[in-house]
C-alpha cells in the first residue's frame, strides 16, 4: 500500500511540476520574436516605406512600418502577423496588397523587433486598439482592411468585434489556442494555465463586416478543419477560401492564394435575387399521380 501511495505523490508531483513549468514557459514557447537593434533600417526592393513608433500609456513602444502603392490609395491594410521573426521578414508580404492600391500597417508585438514593453493579452488587444484608432485618424473605418496571419487572425477578429471595418481576413486561423495546446498537451488543465486563451471562435461571432477565411487544406499546425468550423459560426457573411495542398507557412507560393486575394479586394459583393433560384424547390420521390 506504501508503495503506491509513493507512486500516486510522485505521479501527482510530477504534473504540478509540469504544470507549473507550462504556465511560466508559455510566453517562451508561444512567442519566438527576432529582436532588432534601435538603429536597424528598414529597406525593401521596389516598396515605399515609412516606420513609425507609438508609445502606449504604460511606456511601451510599439514600432511599426507603412507601406505604399504605387498609385492612390484605395485603403488600408492592417497586417497582423503571426507568433515568430519581425515586420523586418513580415514585411515583403505587403507587395501583396500595395499591388492592388492598398496601404498596409505592419506592427511588431511587444517584445518583437524594435517594439518594447512587458508582453501580455490585455496589453497587446489594448496597443492593437491605439493603432486602430490612429488609422481611423487618417482613413474611415470602411477603408481599413483587417488581416489576420495565424497567431495574428486571433487578435484580428477580436478587433475587428470592437470595431466597423470593411473585412475582416483570416490566415490559417485557430479554433481557440487552448485547442490548438489541448494538441499536444490533452492531460493539462489549459483552462486554468493559458495566458493567451484566444477564443476566436467566441469573438468571431460579435464580428458585422464580411469575413474571409483563407486555409490550405494540407497544414499540419492548424488543420483546414479548423477553418471549416469556424466559418459555419456566421455563415451568412462568411466565405472560406481553400488552398489546395497548401501547408502553415506557404500559401503565399500559391497561384490560387493570389487570385483568391484578387478577388476579395477588388470585387464587390454582389446581391443575389433567390427567388429567381432554385433554393425553395421542393424535391420528392414520390409519383406524380397521372391523370384520368
Amino acid at each position: 500500500m506504501q508503495y503506491w501511495i509513493s507512486t500516486i505523490l510522485l505521479v501527482l508531483a510530477i504534473y504540478i511540476a509540469v504544470s507549473v513549468a507550462l504556465y511560466y514557459l508559455q510566453d517562451y514557447m508561444l512567442f519566438k520574436p527576432e529582436k532588432l537593434p534601435k538603429n536597424f533600417q528598414f529597406h525593401y526592393d521596389n516598396q515605399l516605406t515609412k516606420e513609425y513608433n507609438l508609445e502606449t500609456r504604460d511606456g511601451a513602444i510599439i514600432n511599426g512600418l507603412r507601406f505604399y502603392p504605387k498609385g492612390e490609395s484605395k485603403g488600408v491594410v492592417l497586417y497582423l502577423k503571426g507568433n515568430s521573426k519581425s515586420i523586418k521578414g513580415w514585411g515583403k508580404f505587403a507587395v501583396d496588397f500595395t499591388r492592388h492600391g492598398y496601404n498596409v500597417a505592419m506592427i511588431d508585438y511587444r517584445g518583437f523587433g524594435k517594439s518594447t514593453g512587458k508582453r501580455s493579452h490585455k496589453a497587446i488587444k489594448r496597443d492593437l486598439q491605439e493603432i486602430y484608432n490612429k488609422l481611423k485618424e487618417r482613413t474611415s473605418e470602411d477603408n481599413i482592411i483587417i488581416y489576420g496571419r495565424s497567431l495574428g487572425s486571433g487578435f484580428a477578429t477580436k478587433l475587428a468585434s470592437l470595431n466597423n471595418p470593411r473585412m475582416l481576413i483570416l490566415d490559417a486561423p485557430y479554433y481557440s489556442l487552448k485547442k490548438v495546446a489541448a494538441r499536444y498537451a490533452p492531460f493539462m488543465p489549459l483552462s486554468l494555465l493559458m495566458k493567451y486563451p484566444m477564443p476566436t471562435y467566441k469573438w468571431l461571432k460579435y464580428v458585422n463586416c464580411p469575413i474571409h477565411i483563407i486555409h490550405g487544406t494540407k497544414d499540419k499546425l492548424i488543420p483546414f478543419k479548423t477553418s471549416v468550423k469556424l466559418a459555419q459560426i456566421k455563415p451568412e457573411t462568411t466565405k472560406l477560401h481553400s488552398v489546395l495542398g497548401g501547408g502553415h507557412k506557404n500559401l503565399n507560393n500559391f497561384e490560387s492564394y493570389h487570385k483568391m486575394l484578387d478577388d476579395i479586394l477588388n470585387n464587390e459583393p454582389k446581391t443575389i435575387d433567390l427567388e429567381t433560384t432554385s433554393i425553395n424547390v421542393i424535391h420528392s420521390s414520390k409519383k406524380s399521380k397521372k391523370k384520368a
